[in-house]
């Protein structure tokens, strides 16, 4: 588990952070992933993707879960006064795409499916709400996502 953590933990911690956007938010939903893998990895099949895509996705669907809850939705109300310099600077090393590719591998999508990628994967967004927020059909939103995911899946292989 230490081996998995060191390679893992920060990339994790990014795309966490980028949807909760606290920092002690993105550490809790972190701990909380970690645990889940553990205790369900027996359920990862590696026939049917990468580890990494399992484990992110794990990360991330807790991540959105943590956003949704009632008690986040309440806590995010009140928002503390930032006079601390030292509170802008993460303590853990931050998810930077460029060191797994990923955003050389977006960059490859055309706007929309860009855009669509950004809303649902690091947005958080469901696909009904992009479909609000940029005022589209949701059967289009659709579309866009599964034809980005083709492209990026034939990019990873």
């Amino acid at each position: 588990m230490t081996e998995f953590y060191d390679k893992y933990s920060s990339a994790l911690y990014g795309v966490i952070l980028r949807i909760v956007r606290r920092e002690e938010e993105a550490e809790d939903v972190l701990q909380e992933s970690l645990v889940k893998i553990w205790n369900s990895f027996h359920s990862y099949d590696a026939s049917k993707g990468r580890l990494f895509t399992w484990v992110l996705n794990v990360s991330r669907n807790l991540a959105i879960d943590k956003i949704r809850s009632r008690q986040y939705r309440v806590g995010s109300r009140t928002q503390p006064l930032d006079d601390s310099p030292a509170e802008h600077t993460p303590a853990v090393a931050t998810f930077r795409p460029e060191h797994i590719g990923l955003q050389d591998m977006t960059r490859q999508l055309n706007p929309d499916q860009q855009q669509i990628i950004d809303l649902l994967y690091f947005g958080g967004y469901t696909q009904s709400e992009a479909a609000e927020e940029l005022n589209l059909p949701l059967g289009t939103v659709k579309t866009r996502a599964r034809a980005a995911l083709k492209v990026l899946s034939k990019l990873i292989r």
